[in-house]
């Protein structure tokens, strides 16, 4: 039976909004707890569940279409969430820093733009390469959403009732504060003793969407990052006040003025801890090149000879490709506005740093794409941050090298940060579309071609919720995590003032990620756990062993494969919802609508009401999953 055309009013349509809505909802979670999910399985189950409420018979490759468009949310919100809000961050300490809607849109345009050319051309080395190879475990769900076809309303069911419960258990926290966001050992006077004499303390976000999250993530890959965490949190800190119980550590932050045995394991975490597990993320990050090179000299020889092949007109399915002169073109023509943008709208109309800067970001981006989608096409996920904090550090060496320091060097670094943090973001995600292209019959060409679409309307998605929450809740506050930006802000405000970076942490840093790597434990992950706060891994790990709990607990693999399935359509759903109703507690906020409930939460008992929430949640989900 004929399929319907890709691209239409209805396919256009849906993904715009689709963007919009997840642009805003990933924007929320990012910063919230550090961790963007990827819209591409939610996107499609809302699409299939569209199709079929509206009788749209054939409509898989109109489908496609729409989880394209809609899933540059994820890959624009990363790349701008991560570094941006750093701005905002410095500019508590230096308030001449500036940061406006339109450094965030166009950065954020800019490197998405980038990572779509940048790929275009690879697209045949890896998605046409035999699953064995490149297994897409992302892609390979999403394709089997899209092609359900008349099971879709069934799916959109679980997904839209989890997404109810997940959002409203959030909304609850965010704006009424009936119990504490927190659980931790300080609940107990034990525990705090504790806290306060050996320097250890145990925290665990009780939130839904990141519950939900840790589901997704799956066991192994979450513990490790929680086994970073509790190594840094229950080894490094309580040693560091073992070890300097009445020194001033201040080599490298002249604003530390208290002896590290005086800090509370948070203080040391943040002045100390923080700055190892940045040395183990931008080692991680040299490790997947040096290990990718191979990949990239294969890639771009095939380029090589697709444009050749194509040119000859002897590989007919390649003219489904957006021609190749047209990408070298578009490619030159983003990076002369890239230029244009650093040279009058960041560096103040210097030529010689913005000639430095684009250099530098082009050359960045186009070596990282590969190992961003080679990361995807692996394991499904993508080392964005650590490749861009790397980023950042070599930026800001340079930059300093020729000439560029102080605040203005910083917001340079920043937006130099911004853009190849959304092309390597944008890579990763737009080699799953690809795949799932494929798989399903969809034309490369018209994908590609959409794809700019959605990158603009979530660049101007995300500029607007970017400044919304920080009018609302205020990114140096606290309130908001922002874990990724708040590293870029620490490495860059020293490198750029000359006072100098904690090498030292660094290096310690670097030498736990070559290490691990030896004992093939996954780097990244470890890293990651070692600098996000523990109370936003901890729920990782649960919700991960949530999903391994419901995916064996039967004799019959397929009873087990159908719990984990129907797991992830409501992990999926904790995750929109929470996420969703962030957005909404922060619009009313801003409106004015706001509660006190912080006395109540000094209360210990909020934090014992939280854990008896927290239970409840974890028993509907695992119940549900039997449905």
């Amino acid at each position: 039976m004929k399929q319907r055309s890709e691209v239409n009013v209805w396919s256009v349509t849906w993904g715009v909004l689709m963007a919009v809505l997840f642009s805003a909802a990933a924007a929320y979670l990012g910063l919230k707890v550090g961790q963007v999910f990827e819209a591409a399985i939610p996107i499609a189950i809302i699409a299939v569940g569209v199709s079929a409420a509206a009788k749209r018979s054939d409509a898989l490759r109109e489908n496609v279409i729409i989880q394209s468009i809609g899933a540059c949310s994820g890959a624009v919100v990363a790349g701008a969430i991560f570094t941006l809000p750093a701005i905002y961050i410095l500019q508590a300490k230096y308030p001449e820093m500036s940061a406006d809607f339109l450094k965030i849109f166009v950065a954020s345009l800019l490197g998405g733009v980038l990572g779509i050319l940048f790929l275009i051309p690879f697209r045949r080395y890896f998605v046409e390469s035999p699953q064995e190879q490149f297994p897409f475990p992302e892609a390979t769900a999403t394709t089997q959403v899209l092609k359900s076809g008349d099971q879709g309303s069934s799916q959109a069911k679980p997904l839209l009732f989890a997404g109810l419960v997940g959002g409203l258990y959030d909304f609850i926290v965010a704006t009424f504060g009936w119990w504490n966001e927190n659980v931790t050992s300080r609940m107990v006077p034990f525990g705090d003793d504790v806290a306060e004499k050996l320097k250890l303390v145990f925290k665990n976000n009780t939130g839904a969407a990141v519950l939900g999250l840790g589901y997704i993530v799956g066991f192994r890959y979450a513990l490790i990052i929680t086994l970073g965490s509790l190594f840094v949190w229950w080894l490094v800190v309580p040693v560091m006040a073992l070890l300097f119980p009445d020194t001033v550590l201040n080599q490298w932050n002249p604003a530390i003025t208290t002896a590290v045995g005086d800090m509370s394991p948070e203080q040391i975490f943040t002045a100390y801890g923080k700055s190892i597990g940045i040395g183990a993320i931008a080692m991680a990050g040299v490790i997947g090149i040096i290990k990718s090179w191979g990949v990239i000299k294969s890639a771009v020889g095939l380029a090589t000879k697709r444009t050749a092949s194509t040119e000859n007109g002897e590989v007919r399915t390649e003219r489904h490709d957006l021609p190749f002169r047209f990408i070298a073109t578009a490619a030159v023509i983003t990076l002369v506005l890239t230029f244009l943008f650093f040279w009058l709208g960041v560096m103040d109309g210097n030529l010689l740093f913005a000639l430095v800067a684009i250099i530098l970001t082009a050359v960045i981006a186009f070596l990282f794409t590969t190992v961003a989608a080679n990361a995807i096409a692996i394991v499904g996920s993508n080392p964005v941050s650590g490749m861009t904090l790397m980023t950042l550090i070599l930026a800001s060496v340079v930059m300093v090298g020729v000439g560029l320091k102080g605040t203005g060097g910083m917001v340079a670094a920043l937006v130099m940060g911004g853009v190849v943090c959304t092309a390597l973001s944008m890579a990763g995600s737009f080699i799953t579309d690809l795949k799932i292209g494929h798989w399903c019959g969809t034309e490369p060409r018209k994908q590609e071609t959409w794809k700019f679409l959605g990158t603009l309307v979530s660049a101007a998605t995300v500029g607007g919720v970017m400044m919304l929450l920080n009018e609302t809740y205020g990114f140096a506050s606290g309130a908001l995590a922002a874990p990724q930006a708040n590293a870029m802000a620490a490495v860059i405000d020293p490198l750029m003032n000359g006072v100098g970076a904690p090498w030292p942490l660094y290096a310690l840093g670097a030498a736990i990620a070559i290490v691990l790597t030896l004992c093939k434990v996954p780097a990244l992950a470890f890293a990651l756990g070692m600098f996000i706060p523990m109370e936003l891994n901890v729920p990782l790990v649960i919700g991960g062993a949530i999903s391994w709990y419901v995916t064996s607990r039967s004799k019959d693999e397929a009873v087990n494969k159908a719990r984990g399935e129907q797991g992830n359509l409501i992990a999926s759903g904790f995750i929109a919802g929470g996420a969703l109703m962030g957005v909404v507690s922060a619009l009313l906020r801003f409106g004015g609508v706001q509660f006190d409930y912080s006395a109540w939460w000094a209360n210990p008992l909020s934090e014992l009401a939280s854990l008896a929430a927290y239970v409840l949640l974890i028993i509907y989900f695992i119940k549900a999953t039997k449905r």
